[in-house]
């Protein structure tokens, strides 16, 4: 449930997508790392809420994204993952075929 496999190779297009998602959430980058290929972000509503996604690559033709999410301990609940994972494949799709 924290990791998915994405069909392209270009970790850096992936990052950027990473952190489009991150703030259309209302997330705050408060590092991203491109040389290893991780974001931190954080947001604060009722409960502080920090995330740690890291982009490594697959073969030649993919890469894996994991994100993991605590809040003060690791967050078990699948629809904070499923969600995020579901905006990124909206995101890249659309990145990839040029659609704004």
């Amino acid at each position: 449930m924290q990791t998915r496999a994405f069909d392209t190779s270009d970790e850096n297009k992936t990052l950027r997508a990473i952190v489009a998602t991150l703030q259309d959430f209302g997330f705050v980058i408060k590092k991203a790392d491109e040389a290893l290929g991780t974001i931190t972000a954080r947001r604060v509503d009722k409960y502080p809420l920090r995330l740690t996604v890291t982009v490594r690559p697959r073969g030649e033709t993919q890469v894996l994204v994991r994100m993991n999410a605590y809040y003060g301990r690791p967050v078990r609940d699948p629809v904070i993952y499923l969600n995020f994972f579901k905006s990124l494949e909206k995101s890249m799709f659309l990145a990839a075929h040029s659609v704004e």
